[in-house]
């Protein structure tokens, strides 16, 4: 015979099934994503504040890729954060700085500010992870918008 506490009483496995996901979820990457409609309206600005307060809470960011395009209030907002080097990618001739994704990942940091992912990559398998943002870790993205006419 059954007890109404016994009716009320949780089952033991959802609850375990239930725990295991929330601590799963803790683990996931997210992607934050600063969108404006057009050039200079703060999105780099309003990523770099984010960071800052991350930083500020204990949180280990760094900068991937920034670009302040010469602002000086951005530029400012980029003092005290780490700077991860790029690498030097070869292009038809032309040497470039990219973002460094293995250099990124074997730094294992919280989150990465990543800017200016509407620009043109290299060739490579690294342009074609940016272009999917499927990075596993926190990142702060930032998406510029471009017109197509």
């Amino acid at each position: 015979m059954t007890t109404a506490m016994d009716e009320r009483r949780r089952d033991p496995e959802a609850l375990l099934a239930r725990a295991r996901e929330e601590e799963t979820r803790k683990h996931r990457g997210k992607l934050k994503v600063f969108f404006g409609s057009a050039p200079g309206v703060g999105k780099t600005y309003a990523m770099l504040e984010a960071a800052r307060e991350q930083k500020a809470a204990g949180v280990d960011v760094v900068a991937g890729v920034v670009e302040t395009h010469g602002r000086v209030e951005t530029e400012a907002l980029l003092q005290g954060l780490e700077i991860l080097p790029r690498r030097d990618v070869d292009y038809r001739g032309t040497a470039l700085k990219e973002f460094d994704l293995d250099g990124a990942l074997a730094r294992r940091p919280a989150v990465i500010l990543v800017d200016e992912l509407a620009h043109a990559n290299a060739p490579g398998h690294v342009s074609a992870i940016l272009s999917g943002m499927t990075i596993k870790i926190g990142i702060y993205g930032l998406v510029r918008e471009t017109s197509v006419w």
